[in-house]
């Protein structure tokens, strides 16, 4: 697109984000960005650190990392709202067990958008020099990495200034075509992105961690717990989250691949998944 506008890339880590970038890099993608930008949660995985450093250095344009805190603390920091219940101002979508044993699920979680979209579009609005973000000119057009197989998930800014591109669905390329690029140049693969202790996690992916990247599957576990703790002295009635879709402590788990179940486990059960809004 040759229309003047400037472009930004919002840089999850992940597959897709990560070819996006090296796509424009490439060349193949047009015209480059001014910036990819990275929305740091300060509790992703070590191996998503490496591949940002790794990363950066193959760009002819700059990885800006933005953060709006460390989202663990800001889980845990409970209150007490009008109703007398205890809430987070940052819930992620946890598992619930409640004393006489009725399941449930966090629906209203806030950590997409707070932690990974609005860093984002703060930063923009920076270097652009928006103060008030009124007016339906769009000023700039945001590159988001979402794959043909994830189709559906593309949806239009909700900022009237800010306009949403999918490059990977003008290429028609799914996720597996971004991976055999990737081999194709010579290019290591991406490594997940999302937080250690995020409830989207598969079966597989847990294993992965437990295996190998010990220290971020100990925070995790670590963090599942302070939790249950932080909830319960907050309100000893409330239900108990948990990090799992089994709703048991992730240490005590013996986690099977999608294989080995003989089924498909992509995240949540119960009919919900990602909605990728961590930008992929």
């Amino acid at each position: 697109m040759q229309d003047g506008l400037p472009e930004f890339l919002s840089l999850g880590g992940g597959v897709q984000s990560s070819t996006l970038a090296l796509l424009a890099a490439h060349g193949v993608v047009t015209p480059m960005p001014k910036a990819a930008i990275f929305a740091d949660t300060q509790d992703e995985p070590p191996s998503v650190y490496r591949w940002l450093d790794w990363l950066e250095k193959q760009l002819p344009f700059p990885v800006v990392r933005v953060t709006a805190g460390k989202l663990s603390e800001r889980v845990l920091q409970m209150r007490i709202g009008a109703s007398g219940l205890p809430f987070s101002k940052s819930d992620i979508p946890v598992f619930t067990l409640s004393a006489l044993g009725k399941h449930g699920k966090v629906a209203n979680r806030k950590c997409t958008a707070e932690f990974k979209i609005k860093p984002i579009l703060r930063e923009v609005r920076r270097v652009l020099g928006i103060q008030c973000a009124r007016g339906n000119r769009v000023r700039c057009r945001q590159w988001i990495g979402i794959s043909l197989d994830e189709v559906s998930r593309a949806k239009p800014s909700r900022d009237k200034w800010a306009e949403s591109r999918f490059p990977l669905l003008e290429l028609r390329w799914t996720r597996r075509a971004c991976l055999v690029w990737m081999e194709q140049q010579g290019y290591p693969l991406p490594p997940r992105s999302a937080c250690v202790y995020c409830p989207y996690h598969s079966d597989a992916e847990w294993r992965r961690l437990q295996a190998e990247e010990p220290t971020a599957f100990a925070a995790a576990v670590q963090f599942e717990k302070q939790l249950q703790a932080s909830k319960s002295a907050a309100n000893p009635e409330s239900s108990v989250p948990f990090l799992h879709r089994s709703r048991k402590p992730l240490d005590q788990i013996n986690f099977l691949t999608d294989v080995e179940r003989g089924q498909q486990l992509l995240g949540f059960d119960e009919q919900d998944e990602c909605e990728g809004g961590c930008f992929l």
